[in-house]
């Protein structure tokens, strides 16, 4: 119980601050109005070792934040049975919602005088520079098999062990370098729960002016980075790296 706490809040600390920094730079009369991808992702960078730190103060030292990241531990064995796997996906996109709904009061007046409903949905969820779901697909399959790639290097025996504390320093900076390199097609989910909780308080909530939460994409960031987590899996494994 004390691991599914600390994924459910610190997956909410880590929409809290990556959802909320996209409405700081989209929504209208925000602060940060414009100014732009690098905050983008210098925020979702921050974001990730707030909530791993989170997580990890909370009793769940694997401090996953992301369905993918749990499903290739639970192919690498040794740490999840499939039960606690599926729960431990569960909590994360519950957490995932309530952070949403964190940064939905946080800039409650700014939806009402957002005009554009595909800037107040981009708060909440990814979606595609150029639409082809193909494509799209792809793009969250390789770089979610590069933040896997990336993770199982950082953490392999080769590299030696790293101090308590500086691990999630590295995940945040390795998340900060998939936005500037492969972020611009799709956004850069790599994370079931980041896109589908989020989606969903899209939906639900009373958001001023909403339009469509795109159902129809919605698909894409969920398979995609499973895909690409488990091909990560299957190369690592394959060459030894773990």
């Amino acid at each position: 119980m004390t691991n599914l706490l600390g994924e459910f809040l610190g997956t909410a600390v880590l929409i809290i601050f990556g959802a909320g920094v996209v409405a700081n730079v989209l929504l209208k009369d925000s602060k940060g109005q414009g100014s732009g991808w690098i905050v983008i992702t210098t925020g979702w960078a921050l974001a990730v070792f707030a909530g791993v730190f989170t997580a990890v103060s909370l009793g769940a030292p694997q401090a996953d934040l992301n369905c993918a990241v749990t499903l290739a531990k639970y192919l690498r064995g040794g740490i999840y049975t499939l039960d606690q796997a599926i729960m431990t996906m569960v909590v994360q996109t519950v957490g995932a919602i309530a952070g949403s709904v964190v940064v939905w009061l946080a800039y409650l007046p700014h939806w009402e005088i957002t005009e554009d409903p595909g800037l107040k949905l981009g708060v909440f969820a990814t979606g595609p520079a150029v639409r082809d779901l193909k494509a799209n697909l792809l793009t969250e399959i390789i770089a979610t098999f590069m933040l896997m790639f990336s993770f199982f290097a950082l953490f392999s025996p080769a590299v030696g062990a790293i101090p308590p504390g500086v691990g999630p320093y590295l995940a945040g900076m390795v998340i900060f370098a998939l936005g500037l390199s492969l972020g611009g097609p799709t956004g850069y989910a790599m994370n079931p729960a980041r896109d589908l909780g989020p989606r969903i308080a899209h939906a639900i909530l009373p958001i001023a002016g909403k339009g469509s939460s795109d159902w129809g994409y919605a698909w894409v960031p969920v398979v995609g980075p499973f895909v690409g987590a488990a091909i990560a899996y299957v190369f690592a494994k394959a060459i030894g790296l773990i």
